[in-house]
């Protein structure tokens, strides 16, 4: 295997902010009484905002408009845009920031790849606005995991082969998007415990570099 670049997804494998996102949800959910725990969040994981909150409304009494989704998908954005405040470099999950920085000395390329229109403000707090080669979120897409366009246009902007890549995921759904796009993929967190699909399941994010 010839890996030239690696694209990370970023929540779950360079930070988390996953509880934000819980508590975000949460509090829509509370306000509009629909029953919402961890096990629906477990759901949301890798896909956009909009699908995650059409698998919440999946339990709501009355259907609602689109206008109505679009006010509660900005309002919940709201609630977690607050919350990121409170991040700091001290939230980078273990490993992360030793392997951006080795990556680097090898002179391998490094990307995220990212459903989260949040992204440049999360990378912002967490002290890596520009660490790396490329960027592609949710503000550059038109389709969410598990479709690959996040990953494929992350590798566009690098100038890299789709099979020369590999992508960084917790996600099932960022996995199938790897995939999908043609790419190696190693699976860390909740995917790299479940998925039965990844090249590689991990159980830290540093353990790629025995991969490159």
């Amino acid at each position: 295997m010839t890996i030239k670049a690696v694209i990370f997804d970023l929540d779950g494998v360079i930070v988390s902010t996953d509880e934000f996102h819980y508590e975000a949800w949460k509090k829509i959910s509370d306000e509009e009484g629909i029953p919402f725990n961890h096990t629906i969040n477990n759901r949301l994981r890798g896909v956009s905002r909009m699908e995650s909150l059409n698998i919440i409304l999946e339990r709501a009494e009355r259907e609602y408009s689109p206008e109505e989704k679009q006010e509660l998908a900005e309002r919940k954005n709201e609630y977690y845009k607050k919350s990121l405040v409170n991040l700091t470099p001290d939230d980078l999950l273990p490993g992360a920031k030793d392997t951006i920085d080795e990556l680097k000395r090898r002179k391998v390329k490094i990307a995220i790849g990212s459903s989260s229109k949040n992204t440049p403000t999360i990378l912002k707090q967490i002290g890596l606005a520009d660490a790396f080669d490329a960027i592609a979120d949710g503000n550059d897409i038109t389709h969410s995991k598990p479709d690959p366009e996040v990953f494929l246009l992350a590798a566009s902007r690098l100038d890299i082969k789709p099979e020369e890549c590999l992508v960084v995921e917790d996600a099932e759904a960022g996995v199938q998007a790897a995939i999908a796009g043609g790419m190696n993929v190693a699976a860390v967190g909740d995917a790299g415990l479940h998925s039965q699909d990844a090249d590689y399941r991990l159980e830290r994010v540093d353990e790629i570099l025995d991969l490159i």
